[in-house]
């Protein structure tokens, strides 16, 4: 298992698949699986039945994660840039490979 280096609240943009090119605040990150949920990525409609939640049922729109092999991080400057570490003051921190600066 790979070391996941991308983290909740990081800007991203997707390099791979239907939404190439979509850039997107990650939301939740699932370690178990090597995905992402990224707002307004990869979103689908699901039809569904009326339960309690929904008394009427219908069509809902619903974010399905992406495998985070298909996600870049992006510098402060909207570049994508893979992601390095560095020792600060005795804290591990994440840095910019492109950048050299901390993120």
């Amino acid at each position: 298992m790979n070391k996941i280096k991308i983290k909740k609240g990081d800007q991203v943009l997707v390099i791979a698949g239907e939404n190439k090119g979509t850039k997107g605040a990650v939301l939740k990150v699932l370690y178990n699986s090597n995905k992402a949920l990224v707002e307004g990525v990869n979103t689908v409609k699901r039809h569904t039945k009326p339960n309690s939640e929904n008394p009427k049922g219908g069509i809902i729109e619903k974010q399905l994660p992406i495998d985070i092999s298909n996600l870049s991080l992006m510098t402060k400057d909207g570049e994508k840039t893979r992601i390095g570490f560095k020792i600060e003051d005795g804290n591990k921190v994440r840095i910019s490979r492109k950048s050299k600066e901390s993120i």
